[in-house]
């Protein structure tokens, strides 16, 4: 019995795409999505998701096209529509929130004026009246003060408001199709729970269908009701959700879902060991944008914080955006300056430090970034990378440093790929660089600020097994600054979650995630996406 829906409104049809010299980024790809439903589109970075959906839109760069198939929109081919008809159907019909607002964003213009573009453009409205829309849709995504977010620009807002905005900018067209990119891999798992909420509120309002693009199958499980999975440009599997996560047909399906945090319970017992670092009532100001009028607002990001880390112990620190956890990692490895408070290293204070203790307190604690395309030099091979913190210490022969080198890389699972730049890397494998970097020289302390927060779920289990083994193996002490729960299970000793720049709870990974005592972090373990179907 054909159960499909006659008319549905995307319609995607045996659609193949290929790069300018004829390599296949999507094969002979067939999906619908019916109106007002919520359909995911999973699978890895480079799975073809993005493709597949920009290819709706006429999105594509001029270096990837359709070579065959169709791509119907209300039982027209977007392929075959003139530049005219398409720009008439872009927006006002078929709306995209892409994964980074800040770059969709122009960060030149006011949000007013990036709102109301799109309304004149198309539905030709005075300024009053497409402002007072604006203003409306921007208290229904929860804007506060919406009526002073129209003169404010861009990065005067958190990643989670300016994903709001963008929200709020697409629907206000009412668009009949929303193609959600990615929409929350940045933010942390309160604000992608409250973006993702008003979203779905938003589209069932207005009965907007939404192609839901993603690697987390928990949040498939959460919102959609229909899955298509990609692999390599193939189509592997589609069906209902609850079908397709409860008793999956392929392998890459299984995998996918394996991906998802579970809890190491191997970890081994804490010691009572003295501190190898710790904090002692640390507190960091930041200091605002004044102007010649007012003087500059202080902001105190750590309020009196104190936390040791004992030798070979990983403590996780989590919360969401703008609690204090990274400002916390950077001040104790010396990198901001404390407003007062201390940092003490193997017993001894580094502020009462002289220059010998301190130079070896930098050599012996290392921190991986949580963007490694930044951080990585992309004009120096990825042997020269990892090989550079070998200049400060023993001095050792070119043989020996490139047999180190070498060895370094096969233990991250990086050999035979020294020669290549960063740019030829995938995101998985710079974070890989970067750990390896960071681990060389055998450090007594690393830490690692959101290091698997931008992977999809499969390279992210891949790197947090990788980080553990390499922990246990080489023994450092760590701080793991993360805003998943889920994720920090699978390689903590202790949690401590942070708000507003305190400490609000710490214990055990078992005594916070089984019986968390503060409503935050209650509400943090609640936000962590699992394969409970949605209703």
């Amino acid at each position: 019995m054909n159960t499909e829906t006659p008319n549905p409104l995307l319609s995607v049809r045996n659609l193949r795409i290929e790069t300018s010299n004829g390599h296949p980024v999507l094969h002979d790809a067939s999906f619908e999505v019916e109106a007002g439903s919520i359909v995911a589109l999973v699978g890895e970075s480079g799975s073809g998701k993005t493709v597949a959906a920009r290819a709706a839109m006429r999105l594509l760069p001029k270096a990837i096209r359709p070579v065959a198939g169709e791509i119907l929109f209300e039982n027209r081919d977007v392929l075959k529509m003139s530049d005219a008809e398409v720009r008439q159907v872009r927006g006002a019909k078929i709306g995209m929130v892409f994964q980074e607002p800040m770059v969709s964003l122009n960060p030149a213009m006011t949000i007013g004026a990036q709102l109301v573009e799109g309304l004149r453009l198309h539905e030709k409205l005075a300024v009053e009246e497409a402002l007072a829309r604006a203003t409306e849709m921007l208290e229904r995504v929860k804007i506060p003060n919406p009526t002073a977010c129209l003169s404010a620009f861009p990065h005067q807002f958190s990643g989670g408001m300016r994903q709001r905005i963008m929200l709020a900018s697409v629907m206000l067209l009412r668009p009949k199709l929303l193609i959600a990119d990615e929409p929350t891999t940045a933010l942390d798992t309160l604000t992608q729970r409250e973006v993702l909420e008003v979203m779905v509120d938003l589209t069932r309002t207005f009965g907007t269908a939404v192609l839901l693009i993603t690697h987390n199958l928990g949040l498939v499980a959460q919102y959609a009701k229909k899955v298509i999975v990609l692999e390599r440009g193939k189509l592997i599997e589609t069906g209902p959700v609850k079908e397709v996560l409860h008793h999956p047909k392929e392998q890459y399906t299984r995998t996918l879902i394996d991906a998802l945090p579970k809890r190491d319970f191997g970890r081994k017992p804490l010691t009572d060991a003295a501190p190898l670092i710790e904090a002692r009532n640390v507190e960091v100001t930041f200091s605002g944008a004044g102007n010649m009028f007012s003087m500059a607002e202080k902001k105190l990001a750590v309020r009196g914080v104190s936390l040791g880390v004992r030798p070979g112990e990983v403590v996780a620190v989590v919360g969401g955006s703008g609690s204090g956890k990274t400002t916390l990692g950077r001040a104790m490895l010396g990198l901001l300056p404390l407003s007062s408070g201390d940092v003490s290293f193997r017993g001894r204070s580094m502020a009462q430090a002289d220059r010998a203790a301190v130079r070896e307190y930098r050599l012996q604690c290392q921190f991986v970034f949580q963007d490694p395309y930044s951080s990585l030099d992309p004009r120096q091979k990825i042997s020269d990378i990892v090989g550079e913190p070998l200049a400060h210490g023993p001095k050792l022969s070119r043989a020996e440093k490139v047999e180190r080198v070498s060895a370094m890389l096969h233990e991250v699972g990086l050999a035979g790929l020294g020669d290549r730049f960063s740019h030829a890397l995938s995101g998985g494998q710079r974070q890989r660089v970067a750990i390896a970097r960071a681990v060389i020289r055998n450090p007594a302390f690393v830490v690692a600020d959101e290091p698997v927060s931008a992977l999809d779920m499969t390279i992210q289990k891949q790197v947090l097994d990788l980080f553990r083994k390499l922990q246990e193996n080489h023994g450092f002490a760590c701080l793991f600054i993360s805003h998943d729960l889920g994720a920090v299970s699978r390689v903590a000793d202790r949690i401590v979650v942070m708000q507003q720049g305190l400490i609000v709870e710490e214990g055990s990974t078992g005594e916070v995630l089984d019986h968390p005592r503060h409503d935050y972090t209650q509400a943090l373990l609640a936000a962590t996406p699992t394969l409970g179907i949605a209703a």
